[in-house]
This record gives structure tokens, C-alpha cells and sequence, in this order.
């Protein structure tokens, strides 16, 4: 039987998810991405709440269309405002969680911005 796209990153997220687990002291930055949009987390599973959050909706809503701008760019932008709103907090040091997607292209265009932004991880 043939494996699916969908069904190879669930298992791919499966087996990460098995190995990494977030704590208040060192959250999961969780990412998440569409077709159109990326979105960011950081995840105290302990407690099973979301700490901080951020997406490319939150860039739309506070800058205006300027010039279009390339998935990427924008994916490096919200890693840079998730990691803006984790240091408000206080939280410097995460543990990377990305979902079962490669790292690379979008993915990991946000985890530099996060590390850009002044998170450890």
C-alpha cells in the first residue's frame, strides 16, 4: 500500500513527538504551516496550555500590504514575533518541535527568525 504525504509527516510527528516534550522551564516551539500560512507555538506540556503564539495572520493585521513578500520572508518574520513575545515572558530556552516537516525552506526560516529573535534552542 501506498503511503500518503499527510500520512508520512503524522508518523514522522509521531516518532518526534515520542522523543521531545515541553516543560514550563524549556516549552515546545511547535510549528505548523498550510499552504498559505505558518503558524508558531510555544507548548508547556505538562500543563497542556499554549504559553505564546504567533502567525503570518498577526504580521497582516499589523502591517499593511506593503510589498508582497515571498512565504519564507514571512515565516522568518513570525519566528522573529514569536520569539519577540517569549522574551516579554521571560522564555529564552526552547526545545524545536517541527512537526514532522523537513527542516528546511519555511520551517526553517522561522526557527532562525526565533533564534534571530533571542531564542536558545
Amino acid at each position: 500500500m501506498i503511503e500518503s504525504k499527510r500520512e508520512s509527516r503524522i508518523r514522522r510527528r509521531a516518532k518526534i513527538r515520542a522523543s521531545i516534550s515541553g516543560t514550563p522551564s524549556r516549552p515546545r516551539l511547535y510549528v505548523f504551516r498550510s499552504n498559505k500560512h505558518i503558524y508558531g507555538a510555544l507548548v508547556d506540556d505538562l500543563k497542556g496550555h499554549t504559553l505564546v503564539a504567533a502567525s503570518d495572520k498577526q504580521l497582516e493585521s499589523e502591517k499593511e500590504k506593503a510589498a508582497p513578500k515571498s512565504k519564507v520572508e514571512v515565516a522568518k518574520e513570525v519566528g522573529q514575533l514569536l520569539a519577540k513575545k517569549a522574551v516579554e515572558k521571560k522564555i529564552k530556552a526552547v526545545v524545536f518541535d517541527r512537526a514532522g516537516y523537513l527542516y528546511h525552506g519555511r520551517v526553517k526560516a522561522l526557527a532562525e527568525g526565533a533564534r534571530a529573535g533571542g531564542l536558545e534552542f
